[in-house]
């Protein structure tokens, strides 16, 4: 397998960490978050994105892990905290794809971050509203990017170490290096404009992805 630059912005967190290990294992991986050095990437500044493709030049791909929306009552959300609650999560992840579309070598790709709950999850309306735009983003958006470029995008679901730290004794998680192997099929294989989802205990689709990720058998399926 050819070894690639990758970046994963969002390397200081649960699954940012854990896909960092996991393709590191293959490729050359550059860890960024928000506040690290020599370089960072916040996604509610653009202009930080450019100076990343600035500073990195030959990326072959990009993995978003960074992007979260914070639970609020829907009663609460003014006009102006709903467009905040939905910048970096929906229109930060839009912006990076615009620039990867630019400055990634031909062939390469970029995996966003959404997320699906089953059920309501309370507080989780503007969540809802910057995940299923994501998905219906990426869905349209994939067949026009050039030169090869792919783009999926995750829903890694509840992540165990995640629960865990919040003391929840409620719905059972998927460990972090688990969830990192799906992230990596996005990266490695070849589907492109899809949304991935955890599933534990279902079959992933083989012929989506052609590399050694593809074992992740169970976790890759499209979101319906």
């Amino acid at each position: 397998m050819k070894r690639w630059k990758v970046v994963v912005i969002g390397a200081g967190g649960t699954i940012g960490r854990a896909v960092v290990a996991e393709l590191g294992e293959r490729h050359e991986v550059i860890a960024v978050s928000r506040h690290g050095t020599p370089l960072c990437v916040d996604l509610d500044a653009p202009a930080t994105i450019d100076a990343l493709f600035d500073a990195v030049p030959d990326i072959d791909a990009i993995v978003s892990t960074a992007a979260s929306v914070p639970l609020a009552p829907f009663g609460t959300l003014s006009d102006e905290g709903l467009a905040r609650a939905l910048h970096a999560k929906l229109f930060g992840q839009i912006a990076l794809l615009q620039r990867a579309a630019v400055h990634l070598r031909e062939g390469g790709s970029v995996t966003l971050t959404g997320g699906r709950f089953d059920g309501v999850l309370p507080g989780g309306s503007a969540g809802a509203l910057a995940n299923a735009g994501l998905e219906a983003f990426v869905a349209q958006a994939a067949p026009e990017l050039p030169r090869g470029l792919r783009v999926n995008v995750v829903a890694p679901g509840w992540v165990q170490e995640t629960l865990d730290a919040l003391g929840l004794q409620g719905p059972k998680g998927t460990p972090a290096r688990e969830v990192a192997r799906l992230y990596a099929a996005a990266v490695e294989g070849t589907m492109s404009g899809q949304a991935l989802r955890v599933f534990a205990g279902c079959q992933a689709n083989r012929a989506a992805s052609n590399s050694p990720s593809s074992a992740m058998a169970a976790a890759a399926n499209p979101i319906q």
